[in-house]
């Protein structure tokens, strides 16, 4: 792990490479950094920016880039050279997302003007306005064969559109408050959205119905994603767990969470976990009312195969869950006799204990 330090304002948005080689990150320092994926090693700094840049993307053959500013521009930058190519100009406030068409010719912008904006990759020239009925535009996507795009609204809604036509084909409504990011299963079939409800949802594309809410983060889902065949869904939350979820039940797998030092917990919903060295020293079992260490319950729950066997969606058979296990606490044993303060003078001793 490499971690970086190069900006001088809060990362707001990164991205892999197509290849996985490197690096974007957008930040509210107004620059745009490349990293190598590999060494951790900062490549180049774009900047032109005047604001904050709140997105940033590679274009599908990963020799361009594509960064949205809170300055209410988009731009275009050479990824080998770190030139500006070209600043698409329009909207009339900060963008807060950009997206590269599946075959790179087209460019997709949402903005807090209430609109969405369709430009020409290469002339800059744009293509079509699609109003978002005075609801500031989250997040926007192409649909992976590039013919639908998607955004989750301020409104708590999430609308579908027709590219070619600029028809509004669906609405999906279930979230309770806005705004939220949103993305493609791989195959285009379903619909990943997360609001600011602390829920993800899951939605069938072409009914509009909601397949199921995927529910237990503690705070806002800032981020989801597919697997790549779509069996499973990644969720980040402010409240600070990563948690990788079956798509097809809708249950939750594990819980991935990371510390300041270095030190991190891999968890499973019953309690068995894996775990840096010093990881799992912030591990504690509640019973009622009273806070235990991990200790006692280790050599029953630190089991990194079984989580290995989760992760791989292997059937494991466990013994004990966590909450069982912490409501069979050996009891507590209080020595009554003889008091702390008593001097023994023999070798035996009655004890006398409640």
């Amino acid at each position: 792990m490499f971690p970086q330090t190069g900006h001088t304002g809060a990362v707001m948005s990164v991205a892999f490479s197509p290849n996985g080689t490197q690096i974007l990150s957008g930040s509210g320092d107004g620059t745009i950094k490349l990293w190598d994926a590999v060494t951790g090693k900062e490549l180049r700094t774009l900047s032109g920016h005047t604001s904050i840049v709140y997105s940033v993307a590679f274009s599908p053959d990963g020799t361009r880039i594509l960064s949205g500013s809170w300055d209410d521009t988009i731009k275009l930058w050479d990824a080998i050279t770190g030139k500006e190519l070209r600043t698409f100009s329009g909207h009339g406030n900060k963008v807060n997302s950009v997206a590269f068409s599946p075959d790179g010719t087209q460019i997709l912008s949402g903005s807090a003007d209430d609109t969405i904006k369709l430009w020409n990759t290469t002339t800059g020239k744009k293509i079509r306005t699609f109003s978002v009925d005075t609801s500031e535009a989250g997040s926007v996507t192409f649909s992976p064969d590039g013919t639908q795009i998607l955004f989750g609204s301020a409104d708590d809604t999430i609308k579908l559109w027709d590219v070619a036509s600029g028809k509004e084909l669906r609405t999906f409504f279930g979230h309770i408050i806005g705004a939220g990011s949103v993305t493609f299963s791989p195959d285009g079939t379903q619909i990943l959205s997360r609001f600011d409800d602390h829920t993800i949802k899951l939605w069938d594309v072409t009914t509009g119905k909601e397949i199921r809410t995927f529910s237990g983060h503690t705070s806002d889902v800032e981020s989801v994603a597919f697997s790549p065949d779509s069996a499973h869904i990644l969720s980040g939350s402010w409240d600070g767990t990563t948690r990788l979820w079956n798509a097809k039940n809708g249950g939750e797998i594990a819980q991935f969470i990371g510390f300041n030092d270095g030190e991190w917990i891999a968890i499973t919903p019953d309690g068995y976990y894996n775990a840096s060295p010093n990881g799992d020293r912030y591990l504690n079992v509640r019973v009622g009312n009273e806070v235990f260490g991990i200790d006692e319950y280790r050599d029953t729950f630190y089991n990194p195969q079984i989580v290995e066997a989760r992760l791989q969606g292997k059937p494991v058979q466990t013994a004990q869950t966590i909450q069982n296990a912490a409501s069979l606490r050996p009891p507590e044993v209080i020595i009554t006799s003889p008091s702390d303060s008593t001097d023994l003078k023999t070798k035996k001793v009655e004890i006398v204990a409640t």
